[in-house]
C-alpha cells in the first residue's frame, strides 16, 4: 500500500442552515435578506416564474408553424424510371442517381409517358403511377426502408 493510493473519506457532516450564529449559517440560514425566495414555500413556483410579470416563455417570439419530425420522402417522377428496367429498388436509384440516399423513403409520382416494363419496389408511389407502371407492363411492391447494416470495427 503506497501513501497516494489511499482512499481517504472526510470525516464532514452536511452545514445545517438555520441553527444558531455558531453553526455559521444562521439568521438568514444562506436566503438573504427579504423577498420572495428568503420565504418558505419559494421552491413551489413554477418553472420560469419571474414574481408575477410575464414569465420568459410568453415574452419571446415563436416561430410560425412547425417543424415535422418525419423526413419527408424523396420525390422520383415516372418519366425517369424510362431508363431503368427490371426490378428497381432505392439502391439501384441511388445508383442511377435518381436520389442521393438510398436509405431514405421514396415515392414515385405521375408525369410523362412510362414505357418500360418496371418492377417497382419502393416505399410509396400514387395511384395514378401504380396505374402507369402496370399498363407498361411493370408492377409495383411496397416495402419497408432499407436499413443500414453496421459495419464491426477490425480488431
Amino acid at each position: 500500500m503506497k501513501y497516494n493510493d489511499l482512499q481517504v473519506n472526510r470525516n464532514t457532516r452536511p452545514t445545517r442552515a438555520g441553527r444558531g450564529i455558531s453553526a455559521g449559517r444562521g439568521k438568514t440560514a444562506g436566503r438573504g435578506t427579504k423577498g420572495q425566495k428568503a420565504r418558505t414555500g419559494h421552491r413551489k413556483m413554477p418553472t420560469g416564474f419571474m414574481g408575477g410579470q410575464r414569465a420568459i416563455m410568453q415574452a419571446v417570439p415563436k416561430l410560425k408553424g412547425f417543424k415535422s419530425l418525419h423526413p419527408k420522402a424523396v420525390v422520383v417522377y415516372t418519366d425517369r424510371l424510362n431508363d431503368l428496367s427490371g426490378k428497381v429498388d432505392n439502391f439501384i436509384l441511388a445508383e442511377k442517381g435518381l436520389i442521393e440516399n438510398p436509405y431514405a423513403k421514396v415515392k414515385v409520382i405521375t408525369r410523362g409517358e412510362l414505357t418500360t416494363k418496371v418492377n417497382l419496389e419502393t416505399q410509396f408511389a400514387s395511384k395514378t403511377a401504380i396505374e402507369a407502371i402496370k399498363k407498361a407492363g411493370g408492377d409495383f411492391k411496397k416495402v419497408a426502408v432499407p436499413q443500414r447494416i453496421a459495419e464491426k470495427k477490425a480488431e
